[in-house]
C-alpha cells in the first residue's frame, strides 16, 4: 500500500471515529503491516492538508482526532440552542489549581482560595470527568489526592499537562514556582466551559476550547473570590437547586 492510499484510510477513519484514535488503533487498520512512522508521516501531512479549514487534525493525550475549528463554535450553537450547564466561579477556581498543583486534596485547595470546598463543586467536576481521586495523602485520615483526567485533556485540546500556559502574576513572575507566596491570587478566565459540548456536524467532532483561553491574560483579571462569594449570574445548571453554594469565610 503506498502513502496516499494510507493517509486516505487514516483520514477516513478518524473523520469517522466517535473518540481520538492512538497510534496502537491507527496501526490495526492495516493489520499492523504498515510501519508507526509511515503512519506518523501520513499523520503530519493529514495536519498540513487540514490547516486553515474548519476541522483540524490535533494529537491528544489519548490519540489523534479531527476537531472543529473554535471559530466554528458560534455557528454551531445555532443547531444547539437548548441552555447549556454554566459552571460557577467556584468550581472553574478549582479546577484550576487542581490542574496547575495536582495532586492535591481538599485542604490544600481550601488554603489557596482561602473557603470551604463545596462537596458539590467536586462532584461536578468528577461527574463531568474532569477530575478523579488518584490516590490518598500518607497523613492522618489520609485524604484523597486530586488530579486531572485524560477526559480533561481531550475536552481542553491538550496533549499533556506541560501545554498549559505558564501563570504570570502582575509583577511578571510565575506563579508556578515553589518559591511564589501569591500562587494563584488570580482569577479563572471568563469562559464558556461548556462550550466544549459543540452539537456534531456529519462527523464526530468536539469543539474543545483552545487552552490559551483557558488562561487568557489571568494577570489582568480580578483576584480570587477569597470571600467565598460566588460570582454573579452565574449557575452551577440550569436547575437552581443544583448551583454549588459555598460559606462564606
Amino acid at each position: 500500500m503506498n502513502s496516499n492510499d494510507v493517509r486516505i484510510v487514516i483520514e477516513a477513519a478518524l473523520l469517522c471515529a466517535q473518540e481520538p484514535m492512538p497510534l496502537g488503533q491507527l496501526r490495526r487498520l492495516f493489520d499492523d503491516e504498515v510501519g508507526s512512522d509511515t503512519i506518523k508521516t501520513a499523520l503530519d501531512e493529514l495536519t498540513t492538508q487540514w490547516s486553515g479549514r474548519g476541522l483540524n487534525l490535533v494529537t491528544l493525550a489519548t490519540g489523534w482526532r479531527f476537531q472543529s475549528n473554535a471559530d466554528m463554535a458560534p455557528y454551531f450553537a445555532r443547531l444547539n440552542p437548548e441552555k447549556v450547564p454554566r459552571y460557577s466561579r467556584a468550581t472553574l477556581e478549582t479546577l484550576t489549581i487542581i490542574a496547575y498543583r495536582q495532586p492535591v486534596t481538599r485542604g490544600d485547595i481550601e488554603e489557596i482560595r482561602g473557603v470551604t470546598v463545596s462537596t458539590q463543586v467536586v462532584k461536578t467536576l468528577e461527574d463531568r470527568g474532569w477530575i478523579e481521586v488518584i490516590g490518598h495523602k500518607d497523613v492522618v485520615g489520609r485524604p484523597a489526592l486530586f488530579g486531572t483526567t485524560k477526559s480533561f485533556l481531550n475536552d481542553f485540546g491538550l496533549h499533556s499537562l506541560d501545554q498549559l500556559p505558564e501563570l504570570v502574576g502582575d509583577d511578571g513572575q510565575s506563579l508556578e514556582s515553589p518559591q511564589s507566596e501569591i500562587a494563584f491570587e488570580v482569577a479563572v478566565p471568563n469562559i464558556d466551559v461548556a462550550a466544549v459540548d459543540v452539537t456534531t456536524v456529519d462527523v464526530t467532532t468536539v469543539d474543545a476550547i483552545a487552552v490559551n483561553e483557558l488562561t487568557t491574560d489571568l494577570s489582568e483579571q480580578e483576584p480570587l473570590d477569597t470571600t467565598g462569594e460566588l460570582a454573579d449570574s452565574i449557575e452551577e445548571s440550569s436547575d437552581p437547586s443544583q448551583s454549588a453554594q459555598e460559606p462564606k469565610a
